[in-house]
This record gives C-alpha cells, structure tokens and sequence, in this order.
C-alpha cells in the first residue's frame, strides 16, 4: 500500500509540474490574454462615428452594446480605430469581428503601432507590407498570430476593404501581456559610467544588448574598454550604426571601422542592438539584421573593464569616434552579460555613475510627420492673413530616396505666374515661370536623396528671394519679381490634386515631410487628417513610412545597392554575377563546360558552385580531343636548381596558388581526376632512404593546411616509395627510389601524384642537400584536372509514375535552379516543392514550352517561355530559372531570359516543407518521361545517379549526346559517344584539335617536298593519316574533293600536285598574273586542259582558301569569299590509277610536261594549311603521323598560317616547331654528370643566344631586301628552341599541357 501511494505522489507531482509547464516555456508567462475586454471608454478613438451608438467604445469582441461594434460615419481608406492600452504592452495577435447583426465586417486592413499616440509605425510580417486577412462574415472572430510580438501602448486599425453589400463595422480583441523595463533618458550632455571592481578572468564570450529610440542621428551609444587600452565604440551616425575599434592610450586616430549596421535608425522608434563577442568573430545585430567581423588580434584575449553609456567616458588620452556628439535619446534594458546597468544605476551602485541629468523614463518627443506615398499624394494648406503685406517664408523638412519631385509650388494670380520648389538630380530647385516662361531659377544642395532629414527655407523679402538648405548651404538671388500671396493663397505640397489651380510639371515628391511652417508658424496636420484645415490625398499622417531597401542589403556577390522610393536596383559590373540581385554567375562551373559550348583552350573565368559564395577565377583550360584539362598554376613551376650548403640542413618551398582555398578544394571535389607532377633530380642527395627509417625529404599536401606526404611522384599514398619502387625497377635494388642509390652520378624519380586527397602540393621539404658534392633539382608542375562530375550526372525516367526525391529546397530570399533534358514527351513535371501555401514547380506544358510557377503567399506567379523549335526532339536542352526578391525569371537554351516582376510590398520568403520530386509530383501524375541532367540547386549539384540506382523506375545515366554536341565537330570530323559526353574523331578532317578546328600547317622553303604515297588498303596504318579512303592505286577516279589554304608572295608557283601510272595528273598551281590555274590532264594522249580563275592577286602574301570540286566533266573553283566559278573538262571524265600526292618541290618531274616541270623545279615558298584530297591530307600526315606513307625532304616547320596578315614579309611572325629537330629523350639510367649547368655555362649560354638573335635579325633583314627586289627567295625563320644543352639532361620547360599551347585569349562568358 505504501508503495502504491508513493506511485500515487509521483503521478500527481508530474500532471502539476505539467500544469505549471504549461504556462510557458522555459519558465516564460503565457503571452495570450485578452487586453481589450477591460479597457475603459477613454482608452478607444477613431477617426469619426456612424452615430453615438457606433462608437469607438462599442469595438469589444462578442459585445452587443450599443449598435453592436463600430462604424465610422464614412467608409473609405482614411478610417480608423486607435486603442490605448495604458502602458508598454506585448501585443502577440490581434483579433476581428464585424459589427453584430448587421452586414458590416472588414475583409482586409492594417495595424500601425506607437508608444505615444503619435510617430505610428506599420506592422511589417516577414518584410511585407501586405493587409492582414479579416473577416467574412459579421460573426466569426478571425484571430491573426504575430510572427514577433510588438512592444506599444498604442494600435491602430485602418481598414482597407469591407463587405461590398455593408459598410465598414468592427469589434476587436487585442492578446499579449506585460511588459517591464528599465529606461533611462540622455540628453547629450549626461552620460553614465560602469566600472567592474574585480577583474575576473578571461571568457570565450562577452555579451552587450540593449534598446534604444532617438530622434538625432549621430551621437556615441557605447564606449567599451578593456586591457590593453583596446576599445570598442559603439556610435549612430547618420541613422546607421558603427562599431570602432581604437588601439593605445593615446590614439590620435579616429579608429578601425569594423562593422556598419542597420539604417534610418533615427526614427523615434525602439531598435534592439546586440553585440558577442567571442574568440575569433564579433556578432553585431541591429533590429533582424546580424553582420559578423573578424576581430583585430588585439581583441583576442580581450575582456571589457569598463563601460559608458551615452558619451566616452575615457581614463586614457583616445580621440573620441564622434568629438561633442553625445547620445541624444532614450536606452531600454541594457545589459552586460546578465547584468542590468540601468537598474543598477536607479540602485546607486557603487560601480554605476552618473555624469550630468541622467533621468529613468523616456521623455518623448512629438513630432508629426506625413508620407507621400504615390502619385496621387498631395496636401493642400490655405495660405495666412499676414500675407498680404508680400512678405512670407515656409520651411520643411524632407527625406526621400528619390532624386526628384515636387516639394511645393503656389500660383502667383496678380502676375499670372507659378512658383515651384522641386528635387531635380537630388538638388534643390526654385522656379518661378510667367506667362509659361521661366523668369529665375535657383538651385542648392546636392546628394539628397540619401534618405537623411534635410530642412529646407523660403524667404521672401520685397526685392529678395532666398532658399536655403540645411541651414548652411544655399543660394540667394535679387529678383524685382514680387511674389503677394494672401489668405486665398493655395500651398500644395508634394504634389496636386485634379484641380485647375494647381499644376505639376514635375515628378511627384515621394517621401516623408515634417516640421512645416508658415511664417515660423507651424502646421497642425493632425487638423488636416481631421479634415479640420486644408486637403489632402493618398498621405499617411503622424507617421514616416520611409524604408531602406538596401539594408540589408539583397544585392549579392558584392553587388552595389541603390534605391528609390518604392524599389532598389543592384549594380553587378565587375562582379562576375548577373540578374536582379547578382545572383547567377555569368561564367561556366568547369572547363568541361566550356568545352561543350563549343569554346577551345584560352583562360576562362571558372566558377566551381555557380550562385554559391566561393567567387569565380581565372583558369587556363587546355582543350584536348579527349578531355578539357583545367591548369591551376603555383608561384614556381620551373625546374629550380637546389644548391648544396654547410649551414641549412634542409631546403623548404612553399608554393602559392593562383586560386584561394576553397576554390581549389571545389575544383578537386567535382573533377573526375586529378594529378601533379612531382619530379626529383640528384646527384649524391638521397630521397627518402629505406622504408623503416625517417625519410630524408617529404612534402605537404591535401585541403586546409595539407598532411606530411612521404611518398614520391608514381607511387602509392603513404607507401614511402617512388615509381620505380612501385614497378620494381631502380637502380639498385635494396632501395624503392632511383636517388636512394647515393650515386655519384645524375638520377632522377619522376612521376605524376593523382590521390586528389593529397593534391595539391602545398610545400617541399629536401633533407639531403648539406653534404659536398650533393646535387640537386626539383619540379613541382600545376595541379590538373579534367572531368566535371557535375556536368554529366544525370538520370533517366521510364515512367510517368517514376519519381526522385530529395530534402527540401532551402531558397526563402534566392533560388536558381538549372538542368538539362531531353525527351521524346510532349508534357511533365521537372520538379516540385510543396509548403503548407508555398510551392515551386518547373514543367514542360507543351512540346515547345516551359512553365515556371511558384507562390510565396502573394498568390501564384507564373514564367513562360514558348520555344521557336519542338523541345521533345530527344536532344539536350538547358533550363534556368530563377526567383528573387525582384523577380522571377526563366531561360531556355541560349535566348534571353523571360521575366516576371514581384508584386511591390509584397511577400518575399519562400516556404517549403515537403520533400523536393524531381521528374514528378507527390499525386504520382504529370511524370516526365526523358533524361534530366545536371541538376543544380543554389550552385550545388543533385547527385541523381546516386539516388537512381534504387528507384524503381529510374535509371542512372542517359546516353546519347552526339545529337545535341555533333555539330561542334568541324571540318569533317565525326562525333562520337563517350559515357560521359562525346569527343570529335578528326581522322577524316585535314584538322586537328578537340573539335578538328585547328589548322593543321607549315612553312615551306623552296627546297621542302611532301609525298604522299597512295597505297592498297591493308596496307594502310590505322595511326596514319590515310584512313579508309576511296583512293587506290587500282581505283578510278571521277571526281575530287580538294580543299587547302596558302600564303605565298612567290609567283609562279606549285601548290599541289597528284600524278597516276599512266603519266596523267593533276596540278593547283598560281601563274605569273597571281592568278589561280587548275591543269587536267586525264588522257596521256591529248593536251592538259588549264581552268584559269578569275580571281587575282594571289600571290600578296595573304592567306587565300580554295575549294575544288569535280564531278565527271563539271569543276567547280571557289576562292575565299568569291562566287564559284564552273567549268567544263572536255578531254576524259577518269582519273586512273592515281599514284602520289606531291606538296612543295616534285622530286622526279621526268613525266611532266616541260613547263609544268620547270615549275614544279622551282618549289614552294610560303605556308600551306588544311590541305584535303578527297579523305587524304598528306600535311596532317607528314607533321603528325610519321609513320603514315609520306615521304618528307627538305626543311618543314609547322605554322599557323593564319598567325600574321603582312604581305612584306608572311613569315616572319609565324611561331614555328620543327619536326626535325626534337630534342631527344634522355636515359634516366645514364650518366647525368653535368645535368645542372654551371654558371659559367649559364653565361655562355646568355652569350650564345645573344649571338643567335643577332644573325636571325640579320637574316629577316637580307630577306626583306631581297624579297622588294622580287626574288623567289624566303628565308624561314625558326622559333627560337632551346639549345641542347650538353650538360643539362633534362628540360626546364614546362609540359605543354600546363602551358598554353595557342593564341591566348580571355573569355567572359
């Protein structure tokens, strides 16, 4: 029984401290009771009553008392109901009724809030504007939750729309609860010190919070000091907060910005502030808005000693941030750690002090403001009897984000004039027009329209007229024009209304006005919203409705925000990012795609998470026909001599790369491989020794700050070896390096690291470099990469039920989202992402459109894009869509994006809660049926192969790419399929290249020959360039496909020349008139025929392209640009047996005719490029593929042929690698005794090349001489290669797939 009764207890305690929990959290006061319910009738206003039975007093939910609720006497927008709660309250929801037993209810309205009954600020949910949702019928009480409680004492309710069939009717409730604070007043002359009398010691963290409202926008909130005479200052300047940082007792300096926070904080309304320091970082939070900022290392193992309020109270000699600018307002709990100040200052604490009239309760200030808001925005105020006299003056204060508008203008009926006072490029203007023309104008100030109060004055004095701008800045002019005004006078303000008596040429004033007067006397609008004195329309009185749009700021990437009235705009330039908010990147993600649009090896701007915040580089992308290789280049890449000596130990490198930290760590995660070389050449300076024992040299490499690597260049993570360990093949077999054998003599261990976790080599340690005689060299090449991981991960989808799923997408302000397809389906769904509202959804609606839709609570907003050709024709296309707080908008393929603007005030956060589908929807309908790929969400990529692999449904990968790639491949080439991609087959194009577009040429000297043997087809090399051809020795031919580029100043001369068994030929040759001939010869028994081209001036030393084609009797010739001209063979239509193809000089012209012979002796002297016979190109063979049955005599040099356009001399410009003269390859088992140069070889080296560019000069010179004499002479000249060194057996160049390799160019794309 006794236990049974202890069960009992336990029972009963746990449902109590349920009971009690449930009365808040974490020991917190429910914050939902009734507030209105009790309030007395003096505590509810409105703008006017129906009758006494529908006032104010009446506005209590489910109270029948008099009419039943309120009404006002007039139903329109300029209503409204104000309830006072007696003091400082947490207002958590407002609730809504309409008016009992009538057809009276509200369906949408505002709530405006104030500490005084004046300066109302609008309720803002979620950064909107939006009304809040009422009632729909009389009955129902509507209750509408605040996403965070307000703190006033005032609301007010202004309806905006009622029951079309009623008229306006209501009765509220307001819930919350308390409020306690503790407030003190500074008056810019008081201030209040916290000195702590124990210093403990140091902590990770130090937390300052406090509120404060004011009306002067500059003055010092907070001063901090610590050890070390550090100091942080905490100021308000201009509406913004700034936190300083100040360094020494006696600092001169006005401090180290490190944060600006926060905007128009001179408003008269509370601002919460909040400052942590920790270790690293400072956290400054201003109102919603946090800024974080590396601290000084001064700060590190900083802790506050003392502190003051509202000036700085400084022991030290420090230059005050703001000098004579104390805080001018009102600060609310303010707390260090967890401790009260101004309570302990109301206690007289011993560390509390107070400097000048400190006092506990907010005096506040009364200043009426008005808000322009539209185009229809006016007020109108009667002039004044004292008028009459022609002396006036108005004043105002003003402040807007516009650069013009119209702040007043007046008629002059006596002179049938006009006055108009306006903002015009953010200056002030007066002008005064007569009889329509302008008669003075003035102007003053400059820049504001920078959202700060400006004051403006206009006095009017007899002969004087004057403006004036902030009392310090102005413009005065004489001026005989008088100006009477008299009570019938009209002054509008801000605009005009409909009226005669009032026009604006101008562009209306968008802003907030205060502070007017007339003759020093001021304005009372609180009789104008009363309709009591003057006009007025579209103004929200007693309130400042001015907001900042740039703070925080929604321009990313480092876009520069600037702002009007109702909207901002980011400026993107120079930021590498484009759209509404510089969002998307305007550069590709990796060499892979650059490649895939068609762009071949230059630098690029690479940006490796697109929309992500690692920020774009420069990259060099080498293009090959297999692979675009993305070369990230270090400091030193140059074979670097290491010289022995008695005083270091060791020699230590560092290499800096040219992309930061986390640019390199993207690039290694989304390539497919990667690699370094890594390269050791000694001689007597061992590596890393044996395996057991510590190693005499390592590197350091990987992400972050890299882990010691003991293993060489071609071997195996930690396997402490070099390659040659790995295959077993090193000098000396007890060692598993090649420089491990100690030799007297020069080895190298060379080899390629490719673990991307040990990539890239970050630094280089050699141990063994101190003993005499020990030799050295090392190489450290560029990290490489190539594949995009991302590019080609995609997922195919068989069913129209089948879906992917992943976690939901997180873009509440910004999200782009991009993918390709392809499709054979008319219609389906991409992707979807559902919220309890919300929602975002990409589909294909019809075979030629795509339809982006999304909702963030203002109603669903749709972008369409209609194609010009079907998008269901199975070949990839790409879609991007983006939303923002601007704007949405949708891209296909390469056209311009479609836009779609957000709703002004509008909802901006998207909120999602479901899972995201992709290629379907949560009902299981609309699927889409295609490959989808390449699926990137905010720049990261969505792993679909992955989670296809166990979908049923779903398949991972999707071939086929040649259908939307193949035409990348140019000159003949064939595209063919990869797994990942596609790769241009160039072995039946005269080209070369990744998509067969580079040339393919040389130069040739008089003496240079070319022959191509034609030979049976199983003999042809499959490496040769003779692929399967249409050509053999036993075939006849009936027609030629002949295409070549050339540059020559040489005339006469012999381009090409093919010959047959049966002593017939072919022959493209330029005649003494620079005139192209073609020379048929198809019968041995009759004359060559000769086609002449009309085209001349051929031999300018400019490049020319031809194109021949011959169908049996009919030879069409095209020449560059030229129309095609035809001709007709009478002689044979058969081309038998044909024997050879002969480029440059012919050898054996025995079978020639005598004149052709004695121009085919003379040779070729200028470049050829591109030359195609049918499916031959005898150039590409003899310069790529040796072993092809090409016959090569006499010097030959690739070129470009298209590198220079000078006539004078064609081959001077031209950068040139001979076929003959490579270098060759060195043993690395062989001696290497003098594999570093001395320096005395150094300096003969400097003396010989000097000697060698000196007889080059010389010999361009002669050939320019002889060249204007018109010889048929043309010295080749030889890029400079580099000498054979006979001491130095390795190369200090770097490979030629981490340089560039071609014409260098920068793209932004």
């Amino acid at each position: 029984m006794f236990l049974g009764y202890k069960r009992v207890i336990g029972i009963t305690a746990l449902l109590g401290w349920l009971l009690l929990g449930s009365c808040g959290t974490g020991g917190e006061e429910v914050c939902d009771s009734p507030l209105v319910a009790n309030l007395p009738p003096s505590s509810f206003r409105s703008s006017s009553q129906l009758t006494s039975s529908h006032g104010p007093v009446f506005a209590k939910v489910n109270r029948r008392e008099g009419a039943g609720g309120w009404s006002p006497l007039v139903s329109d927008i300029y209503q409204w109901l104000e309830v006072d709660l007696g003091k400082r309250t947490r207002i958590t929801a407002v609730a809504t009724q309409g008016r009992y037993g009538s057809s009276d209810w509200l369906t949408s309205y505002l709530l405006m809030f104030s500490d005084t009954g004046h300066n109302w600020r609008q309720h803002r949910q979620e950064d909107s504007l939006e009304a809040f949702p009422g009632n729909s019928n009389a009955d129902t009480v509507v209750q509408y939750k605040l996403n965070q409680p307000v703190i006033a004492r005032f609301l007010r309710l202004i309806p905006l729309d009622w029951n079309p069939t009623g008229r306006i009717g209501l009765r509220l409730e307001i819930y919350g609860c308390r409020y306690t604070s503790d407030v003190a007043y500074f008056n810019g002359s008081s201030s209040l010190l916290y000195r702590r009398s124990v210093r403990p010691s140091w902590t990770g963290m130090e937390v300052v919070s406090l509120k404060f409202k004011t009306l002067t926008n500059s003055g010092t909130l907070l001063h901090a000091e610590g050890q070390r005479d550090s100091s942080l200052t905490l100021v308000l300047e201009k509406g913004r907060l700034l936190l300083y940082h100040q360094q020494g007792v006696s600092s001169s300096s006005s401090g180290q910005l490190l944060v600006s926070v926060g905007s128009l904080l001179d408003d008269q309304h509370w601002h919460h502030v909040k400052l942590v320091r920790l270790s690293t970082h400072l956290n400054l939070t201003v109102d919603k808005n946090t800024r974080q900022v590396h601290i000084p290392a001064e700060l590190s193992h900083w802790d506050i000693h003392q502190l003051s309020l509202g000036a700085v109270q400084s022991h030290g000699l420090q230059k005050p941030i703001l000098s004579n600018r104390n805080f001018n307002g009102c600060l609310e709990n303010f707390l260090y750690n967890d401790l009260n100040l101004i309570q302990l200052a109301k206690k007289k604490n011993h560390q509390v002090s107070l400097l000048g009239n400190v006092t506990f309760s907010c005096a506040e200030h009364v200043s009426v403001a008005v808000t322009f808001t539209d185009s229809q925005s006016f007020l109108q105020v009667p002039g004044l009897t004292s008028w009459s006299s022609g002396l006036f003056s108005v004043a105002l204060q003003f402040r807007t984000w516009n650069k013009g508008g119209l702040l007043l203008t007046f008629d002059l009926p006596q002179q049938q004039g006009t006055v108009w006072l306006y903002l015009s490029e953010a200056r002030l203007r007066l002008q005064i027009n007569k009889a329509g023309r302008a008669r003075l104008e003035l102007s003053a100030g400059s820049g504001l329209n920078d959202g700060q109060w400006h004051s403006v004055e206009l006095n009017s004095e007899q002969d004087l007229l004057s403006i004036t701008v902030d009392k310090n800045e102005g413009a005065t002019a004489h001026t005989r024009i008088p100006l009477p005004l008299t009570i019938d006078s009209q002054l509008f303000f801000g605009g005009c209304c409909s009226s005669q008596e009032c026009r604006n040429p101008f562009k209306v004033f968008q802003g907030c006005m205060r502070l007017l007067t007339l003759d020093n006397q001021p304005v009372d609008l609180i009789k104008v919203q009363q309709r009591m004195l003057g006009n007025y329309s579209h103004l929200q009185i007693d309130m400042c409705g001015i907001i900042d749009r740039c703070s925080p700021s929604h321009c990313e990437h480092g876009g520069r925000c600037t702002q009007s009235w109702s909207t901002f705009h980011c400026n993107c330039s120079n930021s590498g990012y484009r759209g509404a908010t510089c969002h998307s990147s305007r550069y590709e993600q990796s060499c892979e795609a650059y490649k895939h649009r068609g762009n071949t090896s230059g630098h690029y701007h690479i940006d490796v998470d697109g929309s992500g915040p690692i920020k774009p580089q420069l990259i060099y992308c080498n293009m090959t026909e297999d692979m675009a290789w993305m070369v990230i280049q270090h400091n030193n890449t140059e074979l670097t001599r290491v010289h022995s000596s008695p005083e270091r130990n060791q020699h230590i490198s560092h290499f800096d790369y040219a992309s930061e930290e986390e640019q390199l760590a993207a690039i290694a995660s989304q390539s497919e491989h990667c690699e370094q070389e890594l390269s050791y050449h000694c001689r007597k300076s061992r590596l890393l020794n044996m395996p057991e024992g510590a190693p005499f040299s390592w590197w350091v490499g990987g992400p972050g700050p890299g882990q010691v690597q003991t293993h060489w260049g071609g071997a195996l993570p930690n396997s402490r070896q070099c390659a040659c360990g790995l295959q077993d093949n090193c000098l000396d077999s007890n060692h598993y390096c090649n420089c491990d054998a100690d030799y007297d003599q020069w080895a190298n261990d060379s080899g390629l690291l490719t673990h991307k976790e040990t990539l890239p080599v970050r630094s280089l340690v050699l141990g063994d470099v101190r003993r005499p005689g020990s030799e050295a060299a090392y190489r450290v090449g560029p990290l490489r990469c190539h594949g995009d991981k991302n590019f080609w991960n995609a997922a195919f989808f068989d069913k129209e039920t089948s879906y992917l799923h992943f976690p939901t997408l997180h873009g509440e302000l910004n999200a782009d989202i991009s993918f390709l397809f392809k499709t054979t389906s008319s219609s389906g769904v991409f992707l979807e992402n559902l919220g309890i509202k919300d929602f975002i959804r990409i589909e294909l609606s019809s075979a030629s459109e795509v339809v982006f839709s999304f909702d963030v609570g203002n109603g669903p907003l749709e972008v369409r894009v209609k194609a010009s050709v079907p998008l269901n024709d199975n070949r990839w296309h790409s879609v991007r869509a983006e939303r923002n707080v601007k704007e949405a908008s949708l891209r296909l393929d390469g056209f311009p994006a479609t836009t779609q603007e957000a709703p002004a005030d509008g909802h901006i956060h998207l909120q999602l809660n479901s899972q995201l589908f992709i290629g379907g929807t949560a009902s299981r309908q609309k699927g889409f049926l295609g490959c989808i790929r390449s699926l990137q969400l905010n720049g990261v990529t969505l792993d679909l192969e992955e989670r296809a692999k166990i979908t049923p449904g779903v398949r991972p990968g999707c071939p086929g790419h040649c259908s939307s790639y193949g035409s990348l491949c140019q000159n003949q080439g064939r595209c063919e399929e990869r797994d990942s991609g596609f790769s241009c087959n160039c072995d039946q194009s005269a080209y070369t290249g990744p998509f067969c577009h580079k040339e393919v040429s040389a130069s040739f000297q008089s003496s240079t020959s070319i022959t191509y043997n034609l030979k049976e087809p199983h003999e042809l090399n499959r490496n040769s360039s003779a692929w399967p051809s249409s050509i053999y020795s036993d075939v006849t031919l009936r027609g030629e496909n002949i295409s070549l580029s050339f540059r020559t100043a040489q005339s006469p001369t012999l381009l090409l020349y093919v010959n047959s068994v049966y002593k017939e030929y072919l022959a493209l040759l330029i005649n003494n008139h620079h005139e192209l001939e073609v020379w048929y010869k198809l019968h041995s028994g009759r004359d060559v025929e000769v086609l002449r081209s009309r085209v001349t001036d051929l031999a300018d030393g400019r490049l020319h392209t031809v194109i021949i084609r011959r169908q049996a009797d009919i030879v069409s010739v095209k020449v560059d640009q030229n129309t095609r001209e035809y001709f007709n063979l009478t002689s044979d239509v058969e081309f038998n047996s044909v024997k050879s193809l002969i480029l440059g000089k012919v050898q054996e012209s025995g079978e020639m005719d005598e004149e052709l012979a004695g121009l085919a002796s003379l040779g070729f002297s200028g470049c050829l490029s591109g030359v195609f016979f049918n499916s031959i190109s005898p150039l590409k063979a003899a310069l790529l593929h040796p072993d092809s049955p090409v016959v090569v005599s006499g010097p030959l040099a690739q070129s470009s042929c298209a590198s220079s356009s000078s006539p004078a001399n064609p081959y001077a410009a031209e950068t040139t690698h001979s076929v003959s003269d490579q270098p060759n390859s060195v043993d690395p088992g062989q001696h290497l005794v003098n594999a570093i140069r001395s320096d005395s070889a150094l300096i003969g080296g400097v003396i010989g090349m000097m000697i060698f560019i000196c007889v080059v000069a010389l010999a361009i010179i002669a050939r320019i001489i002889c060249s204007r004499k018109e010889t048929y002479r043309n010295q080749e000249v030889k890029a400079a290669q580099p000498e054979e060194d006979q001491e130095l057996p390795f190369s200090s160049q770097v490979d030629s797939q981490s340089a560039p390799t071609e014409n260098q160019k920068e793209y932004f794309i």
